[in-house]
């Protein structure tokens, strides 16, 4: 059984300790087993969240601590703190080339977005900065990269595998209109609720395998994207509160960002679950019964 520690070299030679380790719990019983498993589901999302996890305690910290008359901006800080994290993560190879590219598309079109929705007082950036277009700091198109580097990672931390995946043209084509109604809600109807409900069309039939340990467990796609889109909110809500950005019911003082956002959030995974499909082609799982099915249609 191939270990996927073995995409980050810094991880590669803990490979055998952690074999020893597993075979110790197998041998205390199927209680010890299972807290096991559970441990190492833990471990491995907070690997896969490595980037997001880490950009957020700098939001977090630079709230706290950041001397209020410094020379550089927190904002400016932020942006030059994720650049040199970026590079770090590259140099202990605790992040792969493939995965900077995935954060570098993502940080371009969350910059697109963010330049639109400033614009339209979505949300704003209270504080200066110099590394900035127009009112929108460059650090933010990081907090989207984040996602991209989470999804790129966690697909092969746990070996995902699928049976009745939708076509990539399909969730491509939705991709595409989710985007587009990004900027044209504000001018038109908002088809948000449309959007939502072809996606549970193309994406409701689909069951996605993941391996924590010995064997592929399962869960329909449809609910793993809610999950992670819920868990991008909660994500949300420490940021607003660590002063990334305000949105106007935060304006004077900071409150809990609305539930609704969630479906934005949602639509938001949907493409940002294409983007990483192009790179990390969703693979078959063939299991007894479900080969036909399993095939999955590029």
């Amino acid at each position: 059984m191939t270990s996927s520690a073995r995409n980050w070299p810094l991880l590669a030679r803990f490979i055998a300790r952690e074999a020893r380790l597993g075979r110790w719990a197998e041998s205390r019983g199927p209680r010890a087993a299972g807290l096991y498993e559970f441990l190492r589901f833990g471990v491995k999302q907070g690997w896969a969240c490595l980037f997001g996890g880490l950009l957020l305690a700098l939001i977090v910290a630079s709230k706290l601590w950041y001397p209020p008359d410094a020379a550089l901006a927190r904002y400016d800080f932020l942006f030059l703190a994720a650049l040199s994290l970026q590079a770090l993560l590259l140099a202990l190879k605790l992040e792969t080339w493939d995965e900077a590219k995935a954060i570098l598309l993502f940080h371009v079109v969350g910059t697109a977005m963010e330049l639109f929705k400033t614009k339209m007082g979505s949300w704003t950036y209270p504080e200066d900065a110099i590394f900035r277009i127009e009112g929108v700091p460059l650090f933010s198109g990081f907090m989207y990269a984040t996602v991209g580097s989470y999804l790129a990672r966690v697909s092969r931390l746990f070996d995902f595998r699928f049976t009745r995946h939708p076509p990539l043209w399909a969730i491509a084509a939705l991709s595409v209109a989710i985007y587009v109604n990004f900027f044209t809600h504000h001018y038109v109807a908002d088809l948000r609720w449309a959007l939502i409900g072809a996606a549970a069309l193309l994406f409701g039939p689909c069951t996605i395998y993941f391996k924590v340990w010995r064997s592929h467990r399962r869960m329909p796609l449809l609910l793993g994207l809610f999950l992670v889109a819920l868990f991008i909110w909660l994500a949300e809500n420490i940021a607003t509160a660590g002063g990334a950005w305000v949105y106007p019911n935060q304006a004077k003082a900071w409150e809990m960002v609305p539930l609704a956002k969630l479906t934005s959030w949602f639509l938001l995974m949907i493409v940002s679950y294409t983007m990483v499909g192009f790179v990390n082609r969703p693979r078959p799982m063939r299991t007894a019964g479900c080969t036909a099915a399993a095939r999955v249609v590029g």
